[in-house]
């Protein structure tokens, strides 16, 4: 094939133990780039519908972006893709770290699993030799466990992902990890392979990506990069810097944004990552407070949410971390000595919020023992935050009593009792075995009224962003065909990275944050950029450090000439195919509706959020049909198929 990709996927058979190649056009690629672009065009080809997504016939698989393993910055990502455990709607997932160029240091632009095997097994691909292994030495090992053991095996330089305890255990909310805990974390496809009885991939690759023009790719890195370079600042900067997570309170009085000038957003992330919203996002109530049924500023003011401030995390930080080509880096690897941890990954403001505010918990220590418990489970942090601020409400509602929980006080903010309910979620002990698949399954087994505080949509915990800030994200958790998640495309979300400052020539209609028509139309152009953004691999940051060299990269790297319109076209591509596979599983993404706790129904009435409800019923019907797809049903009208290339859906749908 030629360059850009190897035109070659890899299909495991784990049932007859078999490996086979399949060679695929170029025409793939121009059409869905790679990720879970890819993903889905080969799935949904290959998968027939109604496939209970933990049988031996559901397929899933790995894939790197079109540009994971260059220098092509912020290109680090791989994607996890195939039916959702959780949700049974398409489901993919992505993490950063160095293992996604590994897939492509093996020669394939995917690798794809069927059938399951009759026991534990792992997968190596070491220099073209590949293996079906026995992995009954390192089932039941964390993730940290058993790369350590992989490694005294094959080397250490291989890289792994794979499933901890979660996935072992079959949770509908595990996810799959690598580089000691980067997690490719929700829709649940962890499960996948544990069901599969599939521990672990192991790679270790030794075949280099070829460039069309690759003088003038390295040019564009160089350039791009040397106006990114981290130099020290000023000591004005540095002030700013340190205050940064204590401006809380003002910029909620003064209701200032979340974007900013790219350089001193650079500077904030290399600094403090993302945990830099733990204290703003609480006091403005971006953050869910008290399952989504409190108020930051009078439920977990700032005297709680500062005791998780990005500078006290900061306190802990030995050393920055960052995905493979990344040049901001905004993880960090941590020392805890009060829980006699040597090394953990820096949180994420997801989990500080899922098991902060959200339980009203402002105990940093027990924040850093759930997450490195999460990491080495690889569960998803998000949905086990969730699930618990459900089980806690349960127990102050006399849903769950005492001998349900084993004995634990489940009540707010008491980080004690949620250390050991993790655990027990992580190993499905006790209540953990029933709160183990998310709180919506948890829900129908325990009934009594509980299903109004699983605050979910289509199942899938929803994020830890409040739409009553940013409305279109209401949109997003609701109709995405992966829904609940933050990392979907929402134009008032996207906005704090704007896309039109990103890449030159990409437009948004004028006057779009005013009129609702021209929201809609934006909303179809940020989704299908957002598809291409994911597709090739780059990171959702990526957007918000300023204008890079996107179309210049993917030509040069391809020898292709695409433009603006022609990836615009591409991006709604992908969106309507991940949209069709939902559908053909008869999911009824057009009547879903999320609860009102998210959405302000009833409206707060105190505090940053008072007064606000928000609508997202008729922006989906609008945004329907700029999509092409029908208002009533979002099912992609036939036109619409035939034109961006998808007839082959036609039958499915019609």
């Amino acid at each position: 094939m030629g360059p850009g990709f190897f035109g070659k996927i890899l299909w495991i058979n784990l049932t007859e133990e078999k490996f086979k190649e399949e060679s695929l056009s170029e025409e793939h690629y121009r059409q869905y780039l790679g990720g879970y672009g890819l993903a889905v065009k080969l799935i949904y080809e290959n998968m027939s519908a109604k496939v209970d997504p933990l049988s031996p016939d559901s397929l899933f698989g790995f894939f790197p972006g079109l540009l994971t393993g260059t220098p092509a910055p912020f290109s680090g990502r791989y994607m996890v893709a195939g039916k959702s455990p959780l949700t049974s709607t398409w489901g993919d997932a992505n993490s950063g770290g160095t293992f996604g160029p590994e897939i492509k240091k093996c020669g394939y632009d995917a690798i794809l699993f069927k059938g399951a095997a009759d026991k534990p097994k792992y997968i190596s691909i070491i220099e073209d030799r590949k293996e079906i292994l026995d992995a009954s030495d390192i089932w039941g090992l964390d993730i940290i466990e058993a790369e350590l053991k992989l490694k005294e095996k094959h080397g250490k330089f291989i890289k792994t992902a794979g499933i901890g305890r979660a996935g072992e255990e079959i949770s509908r909310i595990s996810g799959i990890a690598n580089d000691k805990g980067r997690i490719a974390a929700r829709a649940g496809l962890g499960a996948i392979m544990g069901a599969k009885k599939l521990k672990t991939l192991v790679l270790k690759g030794n075949k280099k990506i070829e460039i069309h023009n690759r003088d003038k790719f390295l040019d564009l890195v160089k350039i791009y990069n040397k106006s990114s370079t981290h130099r020290e600042p000023s000591k004005f900067i540095r002030s700013i810097l340190k205050n940064v997570p204590n401006l809380a309170k003002t910029i909620r009085r003064f209701r200032i944004g979340f974007a900013g000038p790219p350089k001193m957003i650079r500077e904030i992330y290399k600094s403090f990552g993302t945990c830099v919203a733990n204290t703003i996002s609480a006091e403005t109530n971006d953050s869910p407070i008290k399952n989504w049924g409190g108020i930051g500023t009078y439920d977990y003011p700032f005297k709680k949410s500062k005791n998780l401030s990005a500078i006290n995390i900061q306190n802990y930080k030995i050393r920055d971390y960052g995905c493979f080509s990344c040049p901001v880096q905004c993880g960090g690897i941590l020392k805890i000595p009060e829980i006699n941890l040597e090394e953990t990954h820096l949180p994420e403001y997801e989990t500080c919020c899922s098991f902060g505010a959200l339980l009203l918990n402002d105990d940093l220590i027990s924040i850093f023992e759930i997450n490195e418990l999460c990491n080495r489970a690889a569960i998803d942090t998000i949905s086990t935050g969730a699930t618990i601020a459900f089980a806690i409400e349960c127990f102050e509602n006399g849903i769950l009593t005492l001998d349900d929980t084993n004995g634990l006080e489940l009540t707010w903010g008491n980080s004690k009792a949620i250390v050991e309910l993790v655990k027990m979620i992580i190993n499905r002990e006790g209540i953990g075995d029933i709160l183990a698949d998310g709180s919506n399954i948890a829900a129908k087994k325990i009934g009594k009224g509980s299903e109004k505080f699983a605050i979910t949509s289509l199942g899938s915990e929803i994020a830890m962003h409040n739409p009553r800030i940013f409305p279109s994200l209401a949109f997003t958790y609701n109709y995405d065909p992966t829904p609940g998640r933050h990392t979907a495309a929402s134009i008032d979300f996207i906005d704090i990275g704007p896309i039109n400052k990103f890449q030159k020539g990409f437009k948004l209609p004028r006057g779009w944050k005013r009129n609702e028509k021209k929201k809609q139309e934006g909303q179809k152009l940020v989704t299908s950029f957002h598809q291409v953004l994911s597709s090739v691999g780059l990171c959702l940051f990526s957007t918000l450090f300023g204008p890079y060299p996107f179309i210049d990269l993917i030509n040069n790297f391809t020898g292709w000439d695409i433009n603006v319109d022609e990836l615009i076209t591409i991006g709604l591509r992908i969106q309507t195919l991940r949209q069709a596979f939902t559908l053909r599983e008869e999911i009824d993404i057009a009547n879903n509706k999320l609860p009102g706790r998210v959405t302000g129904h009833p409206p707060d009435k105190r505090g940053p959020t008072k007064g606000i409800s928000v609508e997202y019923e008729d922006f989906y019907r609008g945004f329907c049909r700029e999509m092409g797809w029908n208002p009533k049903n979002g099912f992609p009208l036939k036109k619409t198929l035939k034109d961006l290339d998808l007839e082959f859906v036609i039958k499915d749908l019609y």
